[in-house]
């Protein structure tokens, strides 16, 4: 696995690495991690799979971390 790119943003690490035939795009906030797969037969190239993390994509994760956070802090 080799990691290709580190996205900046405010609240969230976004890494983008690749492996075998896919890009693995993780997202790591707090104690928290989302992990989502592109194959490399439907983004050809690192290109392709930052044009895919547009705002709506980033605002859908930061749903579901807000989401994991809830469950994560019931005692």
């Amino acid at each position: 696995m080799r990691e290709l790119e580190v996205i900046p943003h405010p609240t969230m690490r976004i890494s983008i690495l690749q492996f075998n035939s896919r890009f693995q795009v993780r997202f790591e906030a707090g104690p928290m991690e989302q992990i989502y797969k592109f194959d490399t037969a439907l983004y050809k190239d690192l290109n392709a799979v930052k044009s895919a993390l547009n705002d709506a994509f980033i605002d859908h994760v930061r749903g579901v971390f807000n989401s994991m956070y809830t469950l994560y802090s019931i005692p």
